[in-house]
């Protein structure tokens, strides 16, 4: 088999992976695992007594729930606040949407911090960088599609860049992300935050990163893995071109091969004769 063909296959395989991945990682909820472990906050109230202000936060505030986080929405999966409007989400999950303040019409950010705008800034961005690494796959599909059609090295090398394009993107906006992880743990003060949490709900609070983050960064590598394919198959269609030129002349979905075009060469001007008497 031609190593145009073996590569050429890895590298849309592996184009297809990160694409799925990144949707699937982009549109749902488990980037973040939060384990709020309610029963032991209860056992602490009930033992310290005068805690009323405690219980009542763990009854009306979300961050006493255990949830998941990912980039639009917050979802508990077992019990819900009360106090805070929530929706189905499509895996029937009830959820909250995390507020990006876009467009701010009321100016509603004017009271924020300097940390909290940063924050906000950061996860704008990661949605922006996203929403370009998937315009990015897109253009890369119909340049591999005309790249493998015609056996163009060019267009086959400029899919290999695109791949890499939405790959340093996609890194671009995980980045970003961990750094609005960052942020709302050790920066921004607010009740909802980790600075201003008090000693017991920070002692019962467990923070993971969930499968949704796996498959976020999965992608990145895959994106990567196919970039370098497309490059390699590139070298190789580029090679082969070289070896049998009459590929270029071969009638698609058929063996025949089209006949080369070869002008006729000059006649040479006539010889004039000398007839003798």
């Amino acid at each position: 088999m031609p190593c145009s063909a073996v590569t050429l296959s890895l590298a849309t395989i592996t184009a297809i992976v990160a694409t799925a991945l990144l949707a699937i990682a982009f549109s749902t909820d488990n980037w973040l695992f939060t384990e709020v472990k309610r029963s032991q906050i209860k056992d602490y109230a009930s033992k310290r007594g005068g805690q009323e202000a405690l219980l009542e936060a763990m009854n009306t505030k979300y961050y006493y729930y255990t949830r998941t986080k990912g980039l639009f929405r917050i979802c508990f999966p077992k019990e819900r606040p009360p106090t805070v409007e929530t929706y189905l989400s499509p895996v029937e999950t009830h959820c909250m949407n995390i507020e990006y303040y876009l467009p701010d019409v009321d100016n509603l950010t004017r009271g924020f911090s300097e940390d909290a705008m940063t924050r906000l800034h950061m996860g704008r961005s990661a949605i922006a960088l996203f929403i370009l690494a998937f315009l990015t796959i897109f253009i890369a599909f119909w340049t591999g599609i005309f790249g493998c059609w015609r056996r163009s090295p060019g267009n086959i090398t400029a899919t290999a860049i695109l791949m890499l394009l939405a790959c340093l993107l996609s890194a671009g906006a995980m980045g970003l992300w961990h750094g609005v992880e960052y942020y709302e743990k050790e920066r921004v003060v607010g009740e909802e935050f980790y600075q201003q949490w008090n000693n017991v709900l920070r002692s019962e609070t467990v923070t993971t990163h969930d499968w949704s983050y796996v498959l976020a960064w999965a992608s990145v590598a895959c994106s990567f893995v196919s970039s370098i394919f497309f490059m390699i198959s590139a070298c190789c269609v580029k090679s082969e071109n070289q070896e049998t030129p009459n590929m270029h002349y071969v009638l698609p979905g058929t063996s025949s091969v089209l006949p080369r075009r070869h002008h006729p060469r000059p006649l040479s001007p006539p010889i004039p004769v000398l007839l003798t008497v």
